[in-house]
């Protein structure tokens, strides 16, 4: 080790490193005790690169439309460059097109047609890519020749690959090709062979290049550059060729064998071309000898001794680099040691089995085997064998053959011995096994498992369910063992569709083991049909068409369809044809469905088990439009104002009125007229209609029908009915008005009653406007003619005001809707008429199934909201609250109850 260099470990530490004394080829040499081994060989090169001679260049004269090369030449260098040209000065540099090219193998420029504007001052740039050192040539002036133009010529190409280049599996191949020429020539490329580019495969620089990337054994092949322009075309071959270094296939690894004994050490390596094989001991060459062989890579040594000991390497190689791999081989030479791996203590068998005793001490070279039972020498017989390797077997095993058995090992270096002892028991078997059985969900099974067995052993059961072990912890909910100690057997309760499977229980002793298994077969519901799609849509009809579900070993016996609108509470089951669907048919039609209407759909399987889970919803689909077909119902009317016909009836549901654009057609006529008056409702919540026309007599009957239509044509009418026009006030005052004292606080009223013209209304009461009384008196008010009304007294004056009924008209249109915890209800606002109270607010009374009293809830909205009940029906009646007390109730309303919300 000179001054300059040190180590640092294994690392070898180079100081001031020099190009000329230190360029070369290093190797590490690593020793210890056991040997030495050398590392793989280390290149170590110095990139440089110098400046140009400063020599002028000379000037270049070529004619226009000539095609011309500017030499780079670049100066004396180490390690890869790059090239680029400078245009008369810095920065502006050359850029390459279809005709200008610089190749980066010589660093030339080639420019395939010049033009005037190529006339100029050219500088070739190097750079080293290892250190980005840059160096300028001397400019090389190009000017045009004046003795005329270049005529057309066909191309020639100046830049080229070799005809044969070999390249490293892995690397990027990078293809050059450029030509002079006038018209500028067309660069393509091919292969030979006529095989197509991979993807992988790119062209650069105008086609001038062509570039491999991860250059595989498939991409080598003859490869073409073509050039091509009007005047004529040139080709370019050259040959890529394949190189690989060499990998390796199989290395060798340490080696612990006996001295006598015979090695064979094997090492392979791929490459291309195909690696020879060398090997080292302890880094020097290995010597060739009668006991030391080398063919195709593998070493052998016969007959060992403790002096082949050492490091040993093999290398592989060929002209594109080499790889090595090191092992030790240890040879020993010992006297037999039974202390690492003893031989057993106690060997239990059962009768009429074989039984093999292991002898294997650790001996170099191996040792020789002898046994005893007892102070008996054994030898082989008809019953009894000794193997070479030292292994004593005895066949059909009885009583007589338990005790000691010692294996005595010997060879040149010493003896040694081990013994075991040898129990002979009687087999396990198996008095009652599981059997197949037929179950159904939630029943309890008992599978048997009973055995007969030695007393000297200890006895385990195990059960596995379909090949996995049973955790009595984990299922412990379903699976159980029951019976006494010779008993394994297994309950299982409550049993599920999943415990559907084969049941082994597993007899287990120190000696032998034994195994009975059955099939449990549980049979259930039905799982979901699958695929539920709707074929086919009309008005009223949907073609539905499933895939069955796991039958879980109990047939399909038939199905049903539900369907589920917005309309409707939850899933309903709909009428199909067939009625009955059986459970080997897979498609049937939904029928008596509303008119467009959004139905989803789903299937429910049947077995004699019972039903199963429905399967998924089907898409939403929506029937088809139709003329509507329920006229409205409630028809009525009367009251309004002079001159006016109100008509009412009570609004068709979404779900009945069967199509877009759906109104109502009101029909009228005086009573006794033929022909009827006709208009339209355009709006299918409406529910009433006023006529006003001057020539409306009061109180007037009229003959009235409502019917329906939407955009596919008009529905029916409801039936005639009879409705009044607005009444007339009264023009008469009533007469003989008479006040009679009856006592200290009474006063009674009278007066004449008016006539009754039925031209101008039914008269409903009277109003008495004023009485003088004495303040802070009782007074009561009798005999006056009023229908349904009520006197209230202000005790702080002297007047007294009539109260109107309450109104005669329910809340109408109650409908209901259930979330998962609330019910609300909403219903139509009363209007009260000319002659009844006005409505201040409603009151909803309601109560349970279980219920026998109302609840009343107050409210001043046309809505409300209850809690929803758990597993009962609600009752439901709404009025309209008045100064003048409650109006006429609703309809009771009965809501379902719901047990799960679908």
């Amino acid at each position: 080790m000179e001054y300059r260099y040190k180590l640092n470990g294994g690392n070898l530490v180079v100081i001031n490193p020099n190009r000329n004394r230190d360029t070369g080829i290093y190797q590490c040499f690593a020793s210890n005790s056991l040997g030495t081994v050398v590392s793989k060989e280390a290149k170590l090169q110095f990139a440089y690169l110098e400046n140009f001679k400063t020599k002028m260049r000379s000037t270049v004269s070529v004619r226009e439309g000539q095609g011309v090369v500017l030499l780079c030449g670049p100066p004396p260098h180490s390690g890869e460059l790059s090239y680029a040209w400078i245009f008369n000065e810095y920065p502006s540099f050359v850029q390459e097109d279809r005709r200008r090219f610089v190749s980066q193998e010589t660093g030339h420029l080639y420019i395939a047609k010049v033009e005037p504007s190529d006339v100029g001052n050219y500088t070739c740039v190097v750079t080293s890519t290892v250190t980005n050192n840059r160096v300028l040539g001397s400019p090389t002036p190009l000017v045009l020749r004046t003795d005329g133009v270049m005529g057309e010529y066909e191309p020639k190409i100046e830049v080229q690959f070799p005809e044969t280049l070999p390249a490293a599996k892995g690397s990027t191949v990078k293809l050059e090709c450029f030509a002079l020429g006038n018209p500028v020539p067309q660069i393509n490329w091919r292969r030979s062979d006529g095989l197509p580019f991979s993807s992988k495969i790119k062209m650069k620089k105008s086609n001038g290049m062509l570039e491999i990337p991860n250059f595989q054994q498939e991409d080598s092949g003859l490869y073409e550059c073509i050039a091509e322009n009007s005047r004529g075309k040139n080709v370019a071959r050259g040959r890529l060729t394949y190189y690989a270094k060499p990998h390796w296939v199989q290395m060798i690894k340490d080696v612990e064998a006996a001295v006598e004994d015979n090695l064979y050490w094997e090492c392979r390596a791929s490459g291309k071309p195909k690696p020879s094989y060398r090997w080292l001991k302890n880094g020097d060459g290995l010597v060739i000898e009668e006991r030391v062989q080398l063919e195709n890579g593998a070493l052998s040594i016969s007959f060992l001794n403790v002096n082949d000991s050492g490091m040993y390497q093999c290398i592989a190689e060929n002209k594109h680099g080499l790889i090595y791999s090191s092992a030790e081989l240890k040879v020993v030479a010992s006297a037999p040691d039974f202390s690492k791996n003893p031989m057993k203590k106690l060997i239990q068998v059962q009768i009429g089995s074989l039984v093999i005793f292991d002898c294997k001490p650790k001996a170099s070279p191996k040792a020789h085997c002898s046994w005893k039972k007892g102070d008996e020498v054994l030898q082989s017989s008809e019953r009894i064998t000794i193997l070479k390797d030292g292994e004593l077997q005895i066949a059909n095993v009885t009583k007589l053959d338990v005790g000691t058995y010692t294996c005595l090992a010997e060879n040149q270096f010493g003896k040694a011995s081990s013994s075991t002892n040898l129990i002979v028991t009687e087999p396990t078997r198996i008095t009652l096994a599981p059997s197949n059985m037929d179950v159904s969900v939630g029943e309890s099974v008992i599978l048997p498992c009973q055995v007969q067995h030695d007393p000297l052993l200890d006895i385990v059961f195990t059960w596995y369910f379909n090949g996995a072990i049973t955790d009595f912890k984990k299922d412990g909910s379903h699976f159980e063992k029951v019976g006494g100690s010779s008993s394994g057997d297994l309950m299982i309760r409550n049993i599920q569709l999943k415990h559907s499977g084969k049941y082994v229980c597993m007899v287990q002793t120190e000696v032998d083991s034994v195994s009975s298994a059955a099939e449990l077969i549980v049979r259930g519901s039905p799982g979901p049909p699958e695929s539920v799609k709707v074929d086919e849509i009309t008005d009223t009809t949907a073609q539905l068409s499933w895939k069955e579900g796991t039958d879980n070993h109990s047939p399909v016996t038939s199905y049903v369809i539900q369907a589920r609108t917005p309309f409707s509470v939850g899933w309903q089951i709909v009428t199909t044809v067939p009625d009955v669907i059986d459970g080997k048919t897979f498609t049937a039609t939904v029928v008596d469905l509303n008119p467009w209407v959004e139905y989803e759909f789903r299937v429910v399987a049947n077995n004699k088990i019972g039903g199963g889970e429905p399967s998924l919803p089907s898409e939403k689909v929506r029937t088809e439009e139709a003329v509507p077909e329920v006229p409205p119902s409630e028809v009525s009317g009367g009251g309004g104002s002079r001159s006016e016909l109100v008509i009412t009836w009570d609004v068709i549901p979404e779900e009945l009125q069967n199509g877009e654009g759906f109104g109502y057609v009101v029909a009228f006529r005086p009573l006794g007229v033929t022909t009827w008056i006709q208009t339209v409702v355009t709006s299918p919540d409406t529910p009433r209609y006023v006529f006003r026309n001057e020539s409306i007599l009061s109180f007037s009957p009229y003959e009235v029908k409502v019917g329906v239509y939407n955009n596919k044509g008009e529905g029916p009418f409801s039936p005639v009915t009879t409705v009044f026009s607005a009444e007339e006030e009264p023009t008469v005052a009533p007469s003989h008005v008479l006040a009679n004292s009856l006592s200290s606080s009474i006063i009674e009223v009278s007066w004449d009653a008016i006539p009754w013209k039925m031209s101008s209304g039914r008269l409903l009461g009277y109003e008495i406007r004023s009485l003088k009384i004495p303040s802070n008196s009782k007074t009561t008010i009798l005999g006056m003619v009023i229908q349904s009304g009520y006197i209230h007294a202000n005790r702080f004056g002297n007047k007294f005001h009539f109260v109107f009924p309450a109104p005669s008209q329910p809340p109408a249109n109650i409908v209901w809707n259930a979330t998962e915890s609330k019910v609300l209800i909403n219903w139509e606002q009363v209007k009260a008429m000319d002659n009844e109270s006005e409505v201040t607010g409603y009151k909803v009374f309601y109560r349970t199934s279980s219920q026998n009293n109302m609840n009343i809830l107050n409210t001043n909205k046309t809505w409300a909201e209850l809690l929803l009940p758990i597993n009962e029906d609600y009752i439901i009646e709404v009025k309209a609250s008045t100064d003048g007390g409650d109006g006429t109730s609703s309809e009771q309303i009965r809501i379902p109850r719901i047990t799960s919300m679908l």
